[in-house]
C-alpha cells in the first residue's frame, strides 16, 4: 500500500452507501423486488438484457435531484412514454424505494412517477423519506412530501433524513467513456477552472490532469507511472495552457513528437479517463460511482490493472460496473456479481450464492464460466 492508500484510506471513507433497491416498471425493470447491493456490484450480462436500463435508472436519480433537471433527463433519453416499461399505456406508474445505510441507521427514499402525455414528460406523483435508528429496531413511520410536480421535491426539504440521502443521490451518474469521436470533448481545449472532477464523459481530462500536476505532483506522477504499465511508449503529458483553457497531448519516449488526441487511439483515450479517475482524491470523487463498460477498446492487461483499482476504489466508495467482459468478471469475485437476464422483455436481476457454485469453483471453473454455464435464474 503505497503512501497515497494509507492516507485516503484514514479519511474520507463512505458517507452512505445504498444498500437495496426496489424498482417496478421503469425501461425494461418491470418489477426488481428488494434487490441487495454490495459495495462493488459488477453486472453482468448479454446485450439487450437490461444492464444499461438498471444503470440508467441511477442516473435518473441523480438529474432528478439536480434543480430542474428531470425533465432534461427525460428529454435527451426518448421522452416520457420511454421511460414506463412497454410504455405508459401498459404500465401507468413507475414506482422505487432505495435504502441507504450510514454510520447511524438506514435511510429510506420511495417514489412515484405518472407519464404526461402533453409534451411527453413525467411526474412525480409521491415522494416520501424515513429514518430507522438500529437500536429502536423497525416501525420508522414514512415522511410524506404533499408537493407533486414536475421536479422533485426532496432537495428543498431541510430534515436531517432527506438531506442525507438527497447529497448522496444527487452525484448518481455513470462514467462513460465511449465518445472518443473527433468532435468529442476530450479532443477539445477546455477550461482550466473546470478540474474539480473528472466529468462523465472524461471531457475535462486535460484540465483535470493539469490541475494535479500543478497542485498534488505526486498524485500526478502516480498516474503516469500507472498508464505507462499499459502503454509503454507514453514519457509524459504535456499540458500548456492558452488564454485559461488546456488541451491534452502528450510526448513519447522515443522522440520530441508531441502527440494530441486526434493522433491518439481511442482505447489511449479511455484508458487515460479511466486511470486518472480511479487515481483521484476521495474527496474528488461521489460515493457513488458507475461504470458503462469500462472494458472498452481496452487491452486484456489494461483490464486486469482497471479492475485492480476499481476494487480499491471500493474500499472507500460504492462502485457499481456493467459489463459483458468475461475477462473482467474473472478480475472479480463471485459475492460482487449480479446477473441481468431477460424473460418477455422484462430484466430480472440475481446474485450467485457462493454456497451454491462453491462446488463449480473448487471443480477450477472461473467466474465468467458460472455466468455463462449455470442455469437461468441463478439455481445451481
Amino acid at each position: 500500500m503505497d503512501h497515497l492508500e494509507k492516507r485516503e484510506t484514514a479519511s474520507n471513507r463512505l458517507q452512505g452507501r445504498i444498500t437495496e433497491v426496489s424498482i417496478e416498471g421503469f425501461r425494461s425493470l418491470k418489477a426488481v423486488n428488494r434487490l441487495p447491493l454490495p459495495q462493488l456490484a459488477v453486472l453482468i450480462g448479454a446485450n439487450g438484457v437490461g444492464k444499461s436500463s438498471f444503470v440508467k435508472f441511477f442516473e435518473m436519480l441523480g438529474w432528478m435531484l439536480r434543480p430542474q433537471k428531470l425533465q432534461d433527463f427525460v428529454l435527451r433519453n426518448g421522452g416520457g412514454d420511454d421511460q414506463f416499461f412497454m410504455g405508459s399505456r401498459m404500465t401507468p406508474q413507475i414506482r422505487a424505494s432505495i435504502s441507504i445505510v450510514t454510520d447511524r441507521g438506514t435511510n429510506d427514499y420511495r417514489f412515484e412517477m405518472a407519464h404526461l402525455s402533453a409534451g411527453d414528460a413525467v411526474m412525480l406523483t409521491e415522494e416520501a423519506y424515513r429514518y430507522t435508528d438500529p437500536n429502536k429496531g423497525p416501525g420508522a413511520h414514512w415522511t410524506r412530501i404533499e408537493t407533486i410536480g414536475k421536479e422533485s421535491s426532496l432537495p428543498s426539504q431541510k430534515n436531517k433524513t432527506a438531506q442525507t440521502i438527497y447529497k448522496l443521490l444527487r452525484e448518481c451518474s455513470t462514467f462513460q467513456f465511449h465518445d472518443t469521436s473527433t468532435t468529442a470533448s476530450i479532443r477539445q481545449r477546455w477550461d482550466i477552472g473546470d478540474a474539480a472532477r473528472l466529468r462523465a464523459d472524461g471531457g475535462n481530462l486535460a484540465a483535470v490532469l493539469f490541475d494535479l500536476k500543478e497542485n498534488d505532483s505526486t498524485r500526478y506522477q502516480q498516474i503516469v507511472r500507472q498508464i505507462q504499465r499499459v502503454f509503454p511508449t507514453l514519457d509524459d503529458f504535456v499540458l500548456e495552457p492558452f488564454s485559461g483553457k488546456v488541451l491534452l497531448r502528450w510526448k513519447g519516449k522515443h522522440s520530441d513528437k508531441t502527440f494530441g488526441a486526434h493522433l491518439t487511439s481511442d482505447g489511449s483515450l479511455r484508458l487515460f479517463c479511466l486511470i486518472t479517475l480511479l487515481n483521484m482524491p476521495n474527496e474528488r470523487l461521489p460515493d457513488v460511482l458507475f461504470f458503462d463498460e469500462p472494458e472498452l477498446g481496452l487491452h486484456p492487461h489494461a483490464i486486469t490493472l482497471v479492475s485492480e483499482m476499481i476494487k480499491r476504489v471500493a474500499k472507500t466508495r460504492q462502485v457499481f460496473v456493467a459489463t459483458q467482459s468475461p475477462f473482467m468478471v474473472d478480475c472479480f469475485e463471485l459475492e460482487n456479481i449480479l446477473v441481468a437476464e431477460a424473460s418477455g422483455g422484462a430484466t430480472t436481476l440475481h446474485s450467485l450464492p457462493r454456497e451454491k457454485y462453491q462446488q463449480w469453483l473448487d471443480d477450477d471453473y472461473l467466474v465468467s464460466d458460472i455466468w455463462l454455464k449455470a442455469p437461468i435464474g441463478g439455481e445451481a
